[in-house]
């Protein structure tokens, strides 16, 4: 299967022993928003009351906030039809290039 994507463009996935998975990946962040990860660290620090890294304070907001789903419907109950507004605000986001 030759579909353009070489084996370093996926990301290497490791099992951990507590039954969790590992990805490794590169992200591009606005300083803004490292701000924030360090501050988000600083108030997990508090909490448990030692040193936490970066890594560490985005797993943890990954695992303790759920943002609602809004694909996850119950079963039955239909998905709304799309609006050509909808559509047009998600064509005008930036596009990253570079990161794939």
């Amino acid at each position: 299967m030759n579909d353009g994507v070489t084996a370093q463009a996926l990301p290497a996935i490791h099992a951990l022993p507590d039954g969790e998975a590992e990805i490794s990946l590169v992200v591009r962040l606005p300083w803004e928003d490292v701000a924030r990860l360090g501050q988000e660290a600083g108030r997990l620090a508090a909490q448990l009351k030692r040193p936490v890294t970066l890594d560490e304070a985005v797993g943890n907001r990954l695992r303790t906030v759920r943002p609602s789903a809004a694909h996850a419907r119950p079963a039955g109950e239909q998905p709304a039809v799309a609006t050509p507004a909808a559509s047009a605000s998600v064509a005008s986001l930036p596009r990253i290039t570079g990161t794939a």
